[in-house]
């Protein structure tokens, strides 16, 4: 079960010493399982299912993947947190299970507002030009059209697309993978968001573009809202989240400071 909160203004007015403390993502014991459909089998038969039915069983071609199991922490507002484990430890499933793209098998996810998982709100249409994506990115994330038309030559400046020619004309089929996320990422990053989730983009670009993009993340953090950082690049988790989560085999194995984190990730990784 995924949930959105609001927050209480009169609460936040009557207790100011806690403002830094107000939770925007709570995930309560989640468990998301996936069920993966191997093809047909010989118990596929219409009188197959109907004896499953019965008997309340799953078909024997179809197999769980318990991807995240009975994780629980809070998230408030002003928080850059970093995501990090081994591949296939639940990462991604969690921040898509946040952003509501998955459905809670068992617990709960409350939110407040709705989290913006980056590459998803701001899709991008292969058809139409660089420039054209940007308008409508922006447009599709609520955002008055003069500011859109104020923002888009910052906003394709700061993606780096046009470096080497006029990129920002040209149908989004001609972009590399790495020029498609950067846009993406320029395009999310234009609007302030209560809670915003990020998929390895820092990845993509070069040092300069890394550089631009942790600065724009602190940038939304100190504007009261929460950053979900995922990567395999520890540097950009040390250089942009003060808190880090540790998952493992869909387990959360450890939450707390960045550097305490990472060092233990780093001695369970070096000792495999």
């Amino acid at each position: 079960m995924v949930e959105h909160f609001t927050g209480s203004d009169e609460a936040t007015q009557a207790l100011p010493t806690l403002q830094a403390r107000i939770p925007t993502v709570v995930v309560d014991e989640a468990h998301i399982v996936y069920r993966v459909h191997k093809g047909a089998t010989g118990g596929s038969s219409p009188v197959a299912a109907l004896r499953r039915l019965v008997k309340r069983t799953q078909a024997p071609n179809v197999r769980e993947v318990h991807a995240v199991k009975g994780v629980t922490f809070t998230a408030y507002r002003g928080e850059a947190i970093g995501l990090i484990g081994s591949n296939g430890s639940g990462k991604s499933t969690l921040l898509r299970a946040i952003a509501g793209l998955l459905p809670v098998d068992r617990g709960a996810i409350y939110t407040q507002g709705q989290p913006s998982l980056l590459g998803v709100n701001a899709a991008l249409l292969n058809d139409l030009s660089g420039e054209r994506n940007v308008t409508l990115g922006c447009l599709a994330m609520g955002m008055p059209p003069a500011e859109v038309e104020r923002l888009t030559p910052e906003i394709i400046d700061f993606s780096g697309i046009n470096q080497r020619g006029d990129f920002a004309s040209l149908p989004m089929r001609t972009y590399s993978s790495g020029m498609a996320a950067r846009l993406r990422f320029s395009i999310a990053a234009a609007k302030k968001h209560d809670v915003l989730l990020i998929d390895e983009a820092l990845a993509t670009g070069d040092k300069g573009f890394r550089r631009r993009s942790e600065q724009r993340v602190r940038e939304l953090r100190e504007s009261a809202g929460t950053v979900f950082l995922v990567s395999h690049q520890l540097s950009s988790i040390r250089d942009t989240c003060e808190r880090t989560i540790w998952l493992e085999s869909g387990e959360l194995r450890m939450d707390g400071p960045t550097d305490e984190v990472i060092r233990a990730y780093e001695d369970f990784s070096n000792g495999r």
